[in-house]
Formats: structure tokens, C-alpha cells, sequence
């Protein structure tokens, strides 16, 4: 039996083109999205304020975009030929997609509420979890861009590379909690910084849980 061409190909859909440009364009947003993030982390870092504001402003912009194409993306499966698992396992997806996005775009907006100048270690940390959200967006964009071109080792590759840095994430967020524990850092700042602590960690949940479905695709059409 001759290989589906792609994975909306395995899912048999008529409007499998239009579907998959689509899809390309959102995995691309969300990187995008994580890209700038990361930007307006190193401005933080830095104490560049200007470029960090533009930079937060940056994944704000490609969170709208990214919430649009699934708008757009959800609607073509809804009134697509699918049978109900496989078109509910779409959605899934796109909207585990988007969400890597909306949690991106939470973390820039804590981000940009923190005045104070935080302590070296506790921004040396919070540059370490950036650095493991981006390797991750990074892995799950080759694992996608694998599994449309049919290489599914590959694919299934960069999906347990996503999965073992979502565990070093977990120990991230862990230490970069006690480190802001035992900061003196403004009351505003302490809880601000907790809870970009826990976005952080967050976006590499979301990241892990689209894996999971490129992971199951990859199996399933090998």
C-alpha cells in the first residue's frame, strides 16, 4: 500500500492542500512567537526596556495571528469530509498549537510588568528556561517539517528530544523558584516573577502535548 504523501494525507482529506498550508503557517507563527519572546527576554536581561517592549509587543502580534489561522483552521475541518475521530484529533492538534502561543504570549505580557531590576541568578535562571522553551519550539517545528516530508524516524526523534527537555524544564522551574524565593525582590516583582516562573514551564507543557500528537501520527503512519 503506497504511503500517504503527508499527514493530512493519512487523515484522507479532500481539502488536504489547504489544510496543510495552513498548518505550516501556524507552526511557523508559533515559533515565531516563542522567537520573539526569547528576544524580550535577553532585552529584559540586558536592562534594554525599549527593546524588550517592542519585543513583547512582537509576540502579542504573532499570538493574534496564530489565534486567527486556527479560527480559520477549525472552521475547514469543521466543514470537511473527516469522520469524527480523525477530525476531532485535528482540532486537537491545532489547538495544542495555539495554545503554545497563548501561553508565550502570557509569560511577555508578566514580563512586561516587572520594573524591578532582578537579582543576576534569578535572571541568569529565567535565560536557561527561555533557552529550553525555544529548543523545544525549535525540535517540535523539525518534528512537524519531518512528518510532512514522510521521514517519521526523524520525526519521532525530535519528538523524544521534546519530551526530554520538557522534564529538564520541570527541574528548571524548580530551581528558578527557589531562587526567587530566597531573592529580595518587591512584593509586586516576587509574585510576578513566581508566575512567569510557572508560564515558563507551562509553554513547554503545551510544546510536549503537541509532540505527543506528532509522536502517535509518526507511529501510526510508519
Amino acid at each position: 500500500m503506497e504511503r500517504p504523501k503527508n499527514i493530512f494525507g493519512w487523515f484522507g482529506m479532500k481539502q488536504e492542500e489547504l489544510v496543510l498550508e495552513d498548518a505550516k503557517k501556524h507552526v511557523e507563527i508559533t515559533y515565531q512567537t516563542v522567537d520573539w519572546f526569547k528576544k524580550a527576554i535577553s532585552a529584559f536581561v540586558a536592562g534594554n526596556n525599549r527593546e524588550k517592549n517592542e519585543a513583547i509587543e512582537k509576540v502579542s502580534e504573532c499570538e493574534r495571528q496564530a489565534d486567527e489561522l486556527r479560527k480559520k483552521m477549525v472552521n475547514e475541518l469543521s466543514e470537511g469530509l473527516l469522520v469524527a475521530p480523525d477530525r476531532e484529533d485535528l482540532m486537537h492538534f491545532v489547538k495544542s498549537l495555539d495554545r503554545i502561543a497563548d501561553w508565550t504570549n502570557g509569560a511577555a505580557r508578566l514580563l512586561g510588568f516587572i520594573e524591578q531590576k532582578l537579582p543576576d541568578n534569578v535572571l541568569e535562571n529565567i535565560s536557561l528556561a527561555t533557552d529550553l522553551i525555544f529548543n523545544s519550539i525549535t525540535k517540535l517545528r523539525e518534528a512537524i517539517q519531518s512528518l510532512i516530508s514522510n521521514d517519521f524516524k526523524k520525526s519521532l526523534k525530535d519528538c523524544e528530544e521534546v519530551d526530554h527537555i520538557e522534564h529538564s524544564a520541570d527541574e528548571q522551574k524548580k530551581v528558578l523558584i527557589g531562587v526567587i524565593i530566597h531573592a529580595r525582590l518587591e512584593p509586586t516583582s516576587l509574585l510576578l516573577t513566581y508566575q512567569l516562573a510557572e508560564y515558563l514551564e507551562g509553554v513547554t507543557d503545551k510544546i510536549e502535548d503537541a509532540a505527543d500528537f506528532i509522536k502517535v501520527v509518526a507511529v501510526r503512519v510508519n
